[in-house]
């Protein structure tokens, strides 16, 4: 009976990478689904950073590619770490200390969509970088595809612009 009686939380998935939209989307996230409710957080909060694999920034062709490849590694796990650990702080500034953490090599589209899937998420939060339509069509958004594809409720965060 005890173990019907505790209930499995929902878990919300925050993508994370080294924008300031990225980072702006987890304080939004957690100030809006964490903080008011502490200690009893609503959702299981899992931060998500998509990293590239080295050989689609360096590709294979040319002389040295190969030899490009650990160093390129290297800096990408190196910017990895430095990215989960801003976006520990932010947590850990507003009291949310129990945030699970995983960096995962792919396509950010695919890696998001399929980490909903895995971990059963009920929403995902991503950052807007505001892009025109047409940059949108030409490199493809994130935040789209998510909204179109992931099998969840998608929060699009938007960065409030600055008044000058």
């Amino acid at each position: 009976m005890a173990g019907s009686e505790a209930q499995e939380k929902e878990v919300m998935v925050v993508a994370i990478d080294e924008s300031d939209h990225s980072m702006y989307a987890l304080e939004w996230a957690v100030d809006h689904f964490f903080a008011p409710f502490a200690p009893n957080y609503p959702f299981k909060l899992l931060l998500l950073h998509a990293k590239s694999t080295a050989s689609s920034i360096v590709g294979l062709a040319g002389p040295g590619a190969a030899e490009a490849l650990p160093y390129v590694d290297s800096d990408l796990r190196r910017t990895a770490a430095r990215i989960m650990e801003q976006a520990k702080k932010i947590c850990a500034s507003k009291s949310v200390n129990d945030a699970m953490i995983e960096v995962v090599e792919g396509d950010a589209r695919n890696v998001l969509c399929e980490a909903v899937e895995k971990r059963y998420a009920s929403a995902l939060v991503v950052g807007s970088h505001g892009h025109g339509a047409i940059k949108r069509a030409v490199l493809g958004s994130v935040s789209d595809f998510c909204a179109h594809h992931a099998h969840c409720s998608v929060m699009i965060v938007k960065k409030p612009k600055t008044k000058h």
